[in-house]
């Protein structure tokens, strides 16, 4: 009879640790609908890396803005996105696109 007391109370104890609040979306400029794409939005156009870097930067900043996701994301992206737009203007392409999908993938965008 202890065993599933014991194990019950184990149980109690690491659930307790959830029960964190998140912080609040920051808030989207005003006369825009939370969450929702404004029609004004277009997605930049190109080709190879630079096109490749301009869609991800719109996409990454229309999330922010719409209060979809954190400016930490962005934040977090930013360093990688410059290396990868030197890279870019450097004429390594693979290496600018590999660093964009990488960091796509770190911050949960694939």
């Amino acid at each position: 009879m202890r065993a599933p007391l014991l194990a019950a109370a184990v149980a109690a104890l690491a659930l307790a640790g959830c029960n964190r609040t998140a912080s609040a979306p920051p808030a989207p400029p005003p006369g825009a609908v939370p969450g929702v794409t404004p029609n004004t939005f277009a997605m930049p156009t190109g080709t190879g890396c630079a096109g490749e870097i301009a869609r991800f930067r719109a996409v990454l900043a229309n999330d922010v803005q719409t209060g979809n996701v954190n400016q930490s994301v962005a934040n977090r992206a930013n360093p990688d996105l410059d290396r990868a737009s030197a890279a870019c203007s450097a004429g390594r392409e693979g290496e600018a696109l590999s660093i964009v999908s990488a960091a796509k993938t770190r911050i949960g965008y694939r």
